[in-house]
């Protein structure tokens, strides 16, 4: 088996067992924080919110300074850095009594342990160059996978231990696991890492990473990219804390006893105490909406990597966004559940190539010395857009409701797709296709 195969099921395998632990302690914040003393649903929500926030928003400044990094000291080490930091902050966290501890691990985490950039950098730099975006689809796919089954081996690990804390300590053995399998069972490529004669004048390896990073933001290309995957992130994060309400107006005139989703809705949440019929049937609907969408997304990674290896990354993209818009289109105008249930398994067809066309076009356009670098940047728009999506989306929603949301998020993405396909300039002297000429 050649050196980048072997690397490629190493990293999968890593970044599987370390996704589902990620996502397995995130829908436990309320509870977490009731036991620690925090009274009131408001309160609740509220710190709930600023926890789920915290790392996306703090590795949204960290991603691209540690790939540029990982360009220079190494690849492999900046994904068992990560994983190893997730060890420590995340298992840290069975240990804490105060919200505040419990938000700054959070951010602690988001700083430090950022592996998807790292890990999709230490394949791509050895893989073969038609096959950028089925690997970064498919490791992708892990992740994806990562978030379908954390939320449930969390809730399982609670219940048989009685406690959220040894949640946390579990968490942390297995990304520790992950990072033991990346340091001894990966092969890196150390030919492609930046040259240390290529440093900065007097600056050190620091002000030569930051040097990096301004030469790859110099790339029209990225940027422009860049903001278009921020545009879709956004679109789908703004909408997804609204959509209980969004059924709930859209279900208001429906016989509960006689629809067809009232057979699915009693199987489904008949264990639901005190719930009447309509709450059945409203907890049920919007279930599906995220469980259909979770599918879609997940059986359609591999093709986008694929089609963006066959057709080109960059347009492939283009197909992505104008995927999304249709799928954005049909939410805000949807009258009726079904149409609002169509749109979103369209959103999860299109929002599933964002993640490997993008990180595809970024191998297109940076050398592998500088790829690290451009990874975090696009991995950078995602996370920026996971950290605000919701705000905004919920600030916004007692004066335009849900339909203007969807609306205000389809303007955004129309307007970054423009951007991205009018994009000008010439592309640096470091820029893949230069250098191949």
């Amino acid at each position: 088996m050649p050196h980048w195969k072997r690397t490629y099921w190493v990293v999968w395998v890593a970044n599987l067992i370390t996704s589902i632990g990620m996502m397995s302690f995130l829908p436990f914040f309320p509870s977490l924080l009731e036991e620690m003393g925090v009274q009131g649903e408001a309160s609740v929500a509220r710190w709930a919110g600023l926890c789920f926030a915290a790392a996306p928003l703090t590795a949204t400044f960290s991603a691209p300074l540690w790939g540029a990094l990982g360009d220079r000291v190494g690849r492999k080490i900046m994904v068992c850095r990560a994983m190893l930091a997730i060890s420590l902050f995340v298992g840290g966290m069975a240990f804490v009594s105060h919200p505040w501890q419990l938000l700054t691990l959070r951010c602690m985490q988001g700083l430090f342990s950022g592996f998807i950039p790292p890990s999709i950098t230490l394949v791509s730099v050895a893989a073969p160059a038609d096959r950028q975006g089925r690997l970064a689809g498919n490791l992708t796919t892990s992740l994806a996978i990562g978030g379908l089954v954390g939320p449930m081996f969390g809730g399982l690990i609670a219940a048989a231990f009685g406690s959220h804390q040894t949640v946390f300590l579990i968490v942390g053995a297995l990304s520790g696991v992950a990072a033991l399998l990346v340091w001894f069972g990966a092969v890196e490529d150390r030919s492609t890492r930046r040259a240390p004669s290529e440093d900065g004048q007097g600056g050190g390896v620091l002000a030569s990473t930051l040097d990096d990073l301004r030469q790859v933001f110099q790339n029209p290309a990225l940027r422009s990219a860049a903001a278009l995957v921020f545009a879709l992130q956004f679109s789908l994060g703004a909408i997804n804390p609204l959509l209980d309400l969004y059924v709930r107006d859209l279900m208001a005139g429906v016989d509960p006893d006689h629809s067809w989703l009232a057979s699915l809705a009693e199987w489904g949440v008949s264990s639901g105490h005190g719930m009447d019929a309509r709450e059945r049937l409203q907890t049920f609907a919007t279930s599906l909406l995220f469980g259909t969408m979770a599918v879609a997304n997940l059986a359609s990674l591999s093709a986008w990597g694929m089609y963006g290896d066959r057709l080109g990354h960059r347009r492939a993209l283009v197909h992505c966004a104008v995927l999304c818009i249709l799928a954005l289109t049909l939410q805000a105008a949807a009258a009726l559940y079904l149409v609002l249930l169509v749109g979103r398994m369209v959103m999860g067809v299109g929002m599933a190539g964002t993640g490997p066309l993008a990180f595809g076009l970024a191998a297109g356009e940076a050398s592998a010395d500088r790829r690290g670098g451009a990874f975090g940047v696009v991995f950078s728009a995602r996370t920026l857009a996971v950290a605000i999506g919701g705000s905004v989306g919920g600030l916004l929603y007692p004066w335009l409701g849900a339909r203007g949301v969807l609306v205000g998020s389809n303007v955004l993405l129309v307007v970054a797709l423009w951007a991205f396909l009018h994009q000008g300039g010439a592309k640096p002297e470091w820029a893949a296709g230069d250098a191949a000429a």
